[in-house]
């Protein structure tokens, strides 16, 4: 028995749905790409989190269609956990995914500078 949805979109590129039932709650949520490099390692990051959902309890395996990540909450979870702590996960995981892509894409990028700059160095020798 599904309930309303509601859709939280800042962007087109960056959104969260939250799914209620009955019994649970999903979240979903779609990561920010601006350009190439962040969809790879939104993906692979994703990919990464998600093979370890495991240790991660309320995280799904698997995102729902068109969206990065998906959040399960079950009321085993919440009888099991604190409420507020397990609301604050979600929200510092929110606010943190995109740090965490942004602080990734910048050290790609530092790398590959230096890279470039080791290889032409071979050139001007």
């Amino acid at each position: 028995l599904l309930l309303n949805t509601l859709v939280i979109c800042r962007s087109e590129e960056e959104a969260c749905m939250i799914e209620t039932s009955v019994n649970s709650v999903r979240v979903s949520i779609k990561i920010k790409q601006a350009d190439e490099t962040e969809e790879i390692l939104a993906k692979k990051f994703s990919r990464f989190l998600m093979q370890r959902a495991d240790n991660f309890v309320v995280l799904r395996r698997k995102a729902m269609e068109g969206y990065d990540i998906s959040f399960l909450v079950t009321n085993f979870n919440v009888e099991q956990m604190y409420k507020h702590k397990l609301v604050d996960f979600i929200v510092q995981f929110v606010e943190e995914i995109n740090k965490e892509i942004s602080a990734m894409k910048l050290n790609v990028n530092t790398r590959a500078r230096l890279v470039g700059l080791e290889f032409l160095k071979e050139f001007t020798q």
